[in-house]
């Protein structure tokens, strides 16, 4: 009997399945192809539906098979299609048209829009609603991410990058994507952190208590580690404004919501426990960085429930073609709402369509929220903090922690990755690739290095060779020994460096380092601003070199972060400078003027008090990296003390510099940055110790540096500059016909400088040197400023960036009033 009835049951259901219809398709764009994600699907007159995903995608099974299916997505018309008769499996792709071409409609509403009074009453409660009220709160938070290559393996690769995946990769290492077509995984990881945030003051802290990171070319995880917490995953949509990739883009409920969306009252559902209100909202102008989707506001309190959000491609991003975004929150104490899981879809694409992409996927949920219980403000001294073992959790630990259990699919992205990493050609490309990005090759304990600095050519070394390296982590993770060997064949003459440094504690970042070398280096570029521009520095040696100096330094430092963002670093540094050209200086001033010397030594001491707030940093082996300080300014102050007759100096002198710089959102004006500095010396020096101001006689940009000036043209003993840029995105050329296809951003700059030379200072130069010759003089900036504005446009090609200048003042014979200037740069 027990036998019957479940062979009946096999039959029964067996005739179901044969009995249901399978319907898939896309929803596009009539115009322009774009995947439609959130779109209705139903049956006429039924109850029966479905809505695309964020890839436009749909799927339904229906029982009975329907005269036709209809989609329907608030700004375009409804298509109806007919469905087949009598065939289980059918694709229906739906291409919808907007309605913007319906001039004649006319919409009849009683009184005003009803999503209005809604919004209204969204705004009213913004704050009480926003979670930015709270004392303080934390949560355990579980973030996955997976990014894949697609566009490859339909068809023999073209271009470098797809040659090199299809050359490289089987076949059978490739997986079905949720179109059909092949995906291949090369990144997927899993972290869980417990995130802290206190208000007064304003802190927060991730501590990473476990990740797992499989991806190719990685060498080790702890950078990206710290990089995938749920941290960069806060889209609070109770701001006016969210960024995303960088980006910031204006919320559906800013408090200017009327000025750049259209919303529509669409319906009233259930989510959860919560009756909600189901508007729509759509950017008004398409290259605006504004969403589309739908939002779920609660009937009672009108907080924000839910949120399906998307970003298209006609948005002004580059290599972004689509983003889609989900949110769901939940009420917390005080009745504020946090997220308790947010999905997030990115799709990347080449240069050119054929070219591959990447689809980024981002999940992360919220558990055991707690809040109005702050912590001591020391707890937040490192903002992003690695536990040590977290990236050693046993499978067990994840099975028993994970908020959600892992899918089959996710099992297999990390079989195929963990394969393709075997993969001796893979192996062999990815270490490659590592060398290109980061400059140096490793090999076991030590890494050779820097690659770009082995050759130059130029007038006073003829060719040079250089040879040099580092110590890694693998060799000891608080010390690190580094040095290079170069030879000119012109000058016949061995320069080099050697180094190290010690990290004394990570929690306050605290290390002490040395250095002693000996290098031809020029008046004029050897400011200490131009250290964080080592490719400047190096294109500099080739071609002739102006105004060489011989400079032998020995230097010793101590760095110690006394505060979350202050900084101080005490150091010592002896220099004796051997110009290799002709010439001189009074050694014990004017007053002596048979008394010349064309080599000095100085001593100095300097101390060094750097404060930004919020300022986050992660670990990279021995190195750390900052992420940015946000929307705050960053402070610095120096004080430089030379020391007489000390250690041989033969000059004495003290200097203080101050700097400030910002960057910050300006709304629909874009971003601005600007820098500020200013500085004095205080006694007479030798010229080479005096604010040299940076040119720039490259046919390249470079932000620190005065792009009409020429090398060595104006020095000062004091100064305060300017530099301001403002990019103004796609405000200005997304509203001409045609130039708005381009996706061109234009962007403005000025650099304002205000600096004297004492005559004390210019009485120290005589006018002959030593050799009988006349000495080559330098000009001070006198009562006039320097003045340079530039404008320029970004993202030619997505990559190009060309800027013009225009030279105001100091128009003397020889001087350069315009020039253009070229950079090439990813930028989003």
């Amino acid at each position: 009997m027990q036998r019957y009835i479940v062979l009946s049951l096999f039959i029964l259901a067996t005739l179901a399945s044969h009995a249901q219809t399978r319907i898939s398709g896309q929803v596009t764009d009539a115009a322009t192809g774009e995947a439609l994600p959130f779109v209705g699907i139903y049956v006429k007159n039924t109850a029966i539906g479905t809505s695309t995903d964020v890839e436009g995608k749909y799927n339904i099974r229906l029982t009975t098979t329907p005269d036709s299916l209809t989609a329907a997505f608030v700004g375009y018309l409804p298509l109806t299609l007919p469905v087949q008769k009598g065939v289980a499996v059918q694709t229906l792709d739906f291409k919808l048209s907007t309605n913007a071409q319906q001039l004649q409609e006319v919409v009849i509403r009683p009184g005003e829009n009803p999503a209005w009074p809604i919004m209204r009453r969204v705004m009213d409660n913004k704050n009480t609603n926003d979670k930015r009220k709270l004392t303080a709160y934390q949560y355990e938070a579980y973030t996955k991410m997976q990014f894949d290559v697609d566009n490859v393996g339909q068809q023999k690769g073209k271009g470098v990058v797809g040659k090199a995946i299809t050359s490289l990769v089987d076949s059978q290492m490739y997986l079905a994507g949720e179109d059909g077509k092949k995906l291949l995984p090369f990144f997927i990881s899993e972290s869980l952190s417990d995130y802290h945030y206190t208000r007064d003051p304003k802190r927060s802290k991730e501590t990473i208590k476990a990740t797992k990171v499989t991806g190719i070319g990685l060498q080790d995880g702890t950078l990206v580690s710290q990089v995938i917490g749920s941290n960069y995953q806060d889209y609070n949509f109770y701001q006016n404004w969210v960024s995303v990739l960088q980006k910031n883009f204006i919320s559906p409920i800013a408090d200017g919501w009327k000025g750049y969306y259209t919303y529509e009252l669409e319906d009233s559902t259930f989510i959860g426990d919560d009756w909600c209100y189901e508007l729509s909202f759509k950017q008004k102008r398409p290259q605006d960085l504004a969403f589309n989707g739908r939002m779920w506001i609660t009937a009672d309190g009108y907080a924000l429930r839910k949120l399906d959000a998307t970003v298209s491609k006609s948005a002004n991003i580059n290599f972004v073609e689509r983003i889609a975004l989900k949110q769901e929150l939940q009420q917390v104490g005080e009745k504020a709402w946090m997220p308790s899981g947010i999905e997030v879809k990115i799709k990347i694409v080449g240069l050119t369509p054929k070219r591959p992409g990447i689809l980024a996927k981002v999940y992360t949920s919220y558990r055991n929220v707690v809040v109005n219980q702050p912590k001591d403000t020391d707890f937040f001294d490192k903002p992003v903090e690695l536990l040590a073992g977290a990236g050693k959790q046993a499978e067990t630990f994840w099975e028993e922690r994970r908020h959600d259990t892992l899918s089959l699919a996710d099992q297999q992205v990390y079989a195929t990755i963990n394969a393709l990493r075997e993969t001796p050609k893979i192996k062999r490309f990815t270490n490659i690739a590592t060398v290109l990005g980061t400059g140096y090759k490793s090999f076991g304990k030590v890494s050779w290095g820097p690659w770009p600095y082995t050759f130059a050519y130029n007038d006073v070394e003829g060719h040079r060779f250089q040879l040099g390296g580092k110590t890694n982590i693998n060799f000891s993770n608080k010390l690190e020994l580094r040095g290079y060997a170069a030879y000119g064949t012109e000058d016949d003459k061995y320069k080099y460096s050697v180094g190290g440094r010690y990290i004394l504690s990570r929690k306050r970042w605290s290390e002490f380092g040395f250095t002693h070398s000996e290098d031809l280096e020029q008046v004029g570029l050897m400011s200490d601003k131009l250290e964080a521009s080592p490719f400047f520095l190096g294109f500099s040696r080739f071609g002739e070199l102006r105004r060489p100096v011989l400079v032998r330094e020995t230097s010793l430092y101590l760095q110690r972060d006394v505060l979350r963002g202050v900084t101080e670093r005490i150091s010592m540094r002896k220099r004796h400078f051997n110009p290799q050209y002709d010439f001189a200086y009074y050694k014990n001033g004017p007053e002596n003027p048979d008394e010349t010397a064309s080599s000095f030594t100085s001593t100095e001491v300097s101390f060094l008090t750097r404060y930004a707030k919020d300022e986050v940093y992660v670990e990279n082996d021995n190195e750390r990296i900052s992420l940015g300080s946000g929307s705050r300014p960053i402070l610095s102050l120096k004080y430089t003390l030379g020391l007489n007759n000390a250690l041989g100096s033969t000059v004495d002198y003290q200097r203080v510099d101050l700097g400030l710089e910002q960057e910050f959102v300006m709304g629909r004006l874009g971003n601005a940055l600007y820098r500020l500095e200013a500085g004095k010396i205080f006694s007479p020096v030798p010229y080479p110790l005096l604010e040299v101001h940076t040119g720039n006689e490259t046919p390249f940009y470079y932000d620190a540096t005065y792009n009409l000036m020429d090398y060595f043209e104006f020095a000062s003993d004091t100064y305060a500059s300017l530099h301001y840029e403002q990019y103004f995105e796609g405000l200005l050329l997304n509203r001409l016909p045609l130039i708005k296809k381009l996706k061109w951003r234009v962007l403005g700059s000025a650099n304002i400088l205000y600096g004297s030379l004492s005559q004390s200072n210019l009485d120290l130069m005589p006018a002959l040197t030593p050799a009988g010759n006349v000495q080559e003089s330098f000009k001070g900036l006198g009562n006039t400023p320097y003045v340079e504005l530039g404008y320029g446009i970004e993202n030619i090609f997505k990559i190009l960036r060309v800027d013009a200048f225009h030279r105001l003042t100091h128009l003397d014979e020889g001087a350069r009033k315009f020039g253009l200037k070229f950079s090439v740069q990813f930028k989003l």
